[in-house]
């Protein structure tokens, strides 16, 4: 358990609350964002002892091709957020890719996520910051993990201490992504809440996420168990109702109704672990 608490919505970010992140990787039509959030929320009131943050983003602007959808933009991706959150209560999360996204982005939702490439964009980071909204750190897939500590002192600068900190894997230049859990130790250390983005982690680079080769999901309970003895305070999973017609990351987001079958060894294991903290 980390030393600092983020305090997000009703919970704390690194207390024995377990955090899940969740929901589908990119805003699609309403119907399926709110299909989501329902189960979420019948998922939520089943555990109380997890704490439920609805996530999707209104744009990914590092999609492989420019052909490929990256969301609904700014405007309506916030609507849809914010309908979200006044019909089923969930805080939010939701990720920016310029500083001028920053201040509505802060209106709408209660962690402002940066992407693990843009991690070490000072400005970006800085806008972030500066809305006073909790600040989701994504380790760039470039960085040893002991480097987060720079963006991490950009954040602290403007005297925002809500900081989270996301492991994601790291790039070898192969196409693929590999998780150390070294990581989880290294980050850490910087005394802000660790959580551990799982289907990100099996995302295979230079292959279209509609194609069944773009992501490993038989690693997902490896790697998702791993992380949570590991000690992590919280999961990112992006769920959709049939991944395989998700219009981003097909090949790596979870069926929302496997949501509760695969957490339920994680919680077990989160149980056991906290207890020698």
């Amino acid at each position: 358990m980390s030393d600092y608490k983020v305090p997000v919505g009703n919970h704390l970010i690194g207390g024995d609350t377990f955090t899940l992140i969740s929901g589908p990787c990119v805003i699609e039509e309403e119907s399926i964002m709110m299909k989501v959030a329902e189960q979420l929320a019948q998922y939520q009131s089943k555990h109380p002892e997890v704490h439920v943050i609805y996530k999707s983003s209104f744009q990914k602007d590092n999609r492989s091709s420019i052909d490929f959808y990256s969301g609904p933009g700014l405007e309506e991706g916030l609507r849809i957020l914010q309908k979200v959150k006044d019909e089923f209560g969930f805080s939010l999360i939701t990720d920016i890719h310029y500083p001028d996204q920053a201040a509505p982005a802060g209106e709408v939702v209660d962690i402002i996520q940066i992407p693990a490439y843009l991690c070490m964009q000072t400005e970006l980071v800085l806008a972030a910051a500066r809305t006073g909204k909790a600040v989701n750190l994504k380790h760039g897939q470039f960085l040893a993990p002991q480097n987060m500590v720079k963006p991490v002192a950009k954040i602290e600068s403007t005297g925002n201490k809500n900081i989270i900190l996301t492991e994601r894997g790291f790039t070898f230049g192969y196409n693929d992504l590999i998780v150390d859990p070294r990581a989880f130790y290294d980050l850490r250390q910087s005394g802000y809440p660790v959580i551990f983005d799982i289907t990100h982690s099996i995302r295979k680079y230079g292959i279209p996420s509609s194609d069944p080769n773009g992501g490993l999901r038989e690693y997902l309970p490896t790697l998702a168990r791993a992380g949570v003895a590991a000690g992590v305070d919280g999961v990112f999973i992006e769920t959709h109702p049939c991944p395989s017609e998700a219009l981003c990351d097909a090949a790596s987001q979870l069926d929302i109704t496997q949501l509760e079958s695969f957490m339920e060894p994680l919680l077990a294991i989160h149980n056991i672990e906290k207890q020698y903290r």
